[in-house]
């Protein structure tokens, strides 16, 4: 039976998690321009700026919970990336090379009149987020990564780890597959219903279905067809380190994903010249923003104010 202190509790968890959901009320929508690409992005509230980049199959939403958060103490800033709901929505593999990726988030950037930014980014967003502070270090404060290893380390596995070259077998099919092919989505076809269905709430879930609506399917498998690279073995040569990094870094990784193997986050030490914070929860799968929102959140919170100077 409840008790007076647990109905309370209760009750301010469910107030908690309804003002997250309440997001989408308190956010200011704008465009940039990238060579004719408009990056549609929403912002809410004021101080040091955030960017956020989603990966795949996701839009800006999936930053809900953190957006709640951060808004008290930064303005933070969700793109939607190049292919995805409100966003341009090029033909051609050839517009979804990483270039072209890094270069939607200089552009919303610039449109803001920002210099540099914390950025962040999971999956997909997490390659651009690297790819970004390789190639723009001087725009990169901070860099806040969810379940995406340092490229360093994701190649060094897709090379010898046996249990990631079988958890990319998926990527592989995206990048020579079709929207059109009846089993595209691990075995599914892909569409509004398949791509949502990670999404465990319900009420997140019919914002997400209304965005994979407006959102272009071969736009994102464009982004594995650009940028993810051929099968190789432990016997190919590496591919040339990355400058290492020389602003602070902090990792997430949620231990279920059944995507992206933790193993690739060994050594991540060993490639940036900053402090580096690494994160792990054991219940989280690939979504961890979402699965471990609580977590990632607050440690968000605390790792920005420690570092940021208001």
């Amino acid at each position: 039976m409840l008790n007076r202190f647990s109905i309370a509790i209760t009750t301010l968890l469910l107030v908690s998690l309804n003002s997250y959901a309440d997001i989408t009320e308190d956010v200011s929508h704008g465009y940039a321009d990238n060579n004719g690409v408009k990056i549609h992005y929403v912002t809410v509230g004021e101080g040091p700026l955030v960017l956020m980049i989603h990966g795949f199959p996701d839009f800006w939403y999936t930053w809900r919970h953190q957006m709640q958060a951060l808004k008290k103490d930064f303005q933070v800033v969700a793109i939607d990336q190049r292919g995805y709901n409100k966003s341009g929505q090029p033909q051609g593999v050839e517009n979804y090379a990483m270039p072209h990726l890094v270069g939607d988030v200089a552009a919303v950037l610039k449109h803001l009149g920002a210099d540099k930014a914390t950025i962040v980014g999971h999956d997909w967003g997490g390659v651009v987020a690297w790819q970004f502070a390789f190639a723009l270090p001087q725009m990169t404060e901070r860099l806040i990564i969810l379940n995406l290893p340092h490229p360093v380390g994701m190649a060094r596995e897709l090379a010898s780890n046996a249990e990631q070259q079988k958890n990319s077998s998926y990527a592989q099919k995206f990048r020579e597959g079709s929207p059109k092919d009846p089993d595209i989505m691990f075995g599914g076809p892909m569409n509004t219903q398949t791509l949502s269905g990670w999404v465990q709430d319900p009420q997140a879930r019919k914002h997400y279905i209304q965005a994979f609506e407006n959102s272009d399917f071969d736009g994102m498998l464009n982004f594995y067809k650009a940028n993810y690279p051929a099968p190789v073995d432990a016997n190919s040569p590496p591919p040339p380190p990355p400058p290492k990094l020389t602003m602070p870094v902090l990792v997430f990784h949620g231990l279920q994903d059944t995507a992206l193997h933790s193993d690739g986050l060994n050594n991540t030490w060993d490639w940036i010249d900053a402090d580096l914070t690494i994160v792990t929860t054991p219940k989280a799968a690939h979504f961890v923003q979402q699965d471990a929102a609580e977590l990632v959140t607050s440690t968000m919170q605390w790792w920005l104010k420690a570092r940021v100077k208001q």
